[in-house]
């Protein structure tokens, strides 16, 4: 397989693969495209990406895409796939704050803002004054779902 393909071809064939949701078939393709090219930043990211969705190894995937983004600081998407990971396996902090550095990159980036958008934004909490996880606000927000989006509307502008 590799003495057939260049380590760009690989890539672009784990690219394609990573496109049609099948990670497995793309982590075969980064991991000969590591291997024929490890210094490859972009090529790095990729393969971390892959071990992260098909084969759930965190730790040597963080190692991959952290490596690869300090290399590449400039590259947002490289930032967009560290934060993938983080995801992937639940730090949702750390993942958006990973995107959001892509975006101060490149503030038109469309992969990263499509990722930001898909997460949502959190409502204010109904009790300013009071942290987000206090009782009340909890128990206010989740009644605030049950209510019409008129009214909703409306208790927003009296607060």
């Amino acid at each position: 397989m590799d003495a057939i393909c260049s380590a760009e071809e690989h890539y672009q064939r784990g690219e394609a693969a990573l496109a049609e949701d099948a990670p497995g078939l793309a982590l075969g393709h980064f991991r000969a495209a590591n291997r024929l090219d490890p210094t490859s930043p972009r090529i790095r990211s990729y393969y971390g990406l892959c071990l992260a969705l098909a084969e759930r190894r965190f730790d040597k995937a963080l190692q991959l895409c952290r490596s690869a983004a300090k290399e590449e600081f400039f590259n947002p998407v490289l930032y967009h796939n560290l934060a993938v990971v983080h995801l992937s396996f639940g730090f949702k902090a750390e993942g958006i704050r990973y995107l959001r550095r892509g975006l101060m990159i490149d503030p038109g980036n469309e992969l990263i803002a499509a990722s930001l958008q898909e997460m949502g934004m959190r409502r204010r909490p109904p009790l300013r004054f009071l942290s987000r996880r206090h009782a009340l606000n909890r128990w206010l927000g989740g009644l605030r779902e049950f209510l019409p989006v008129a009214s909703r509307e409306r208790h927003a502008l009296e607060l």
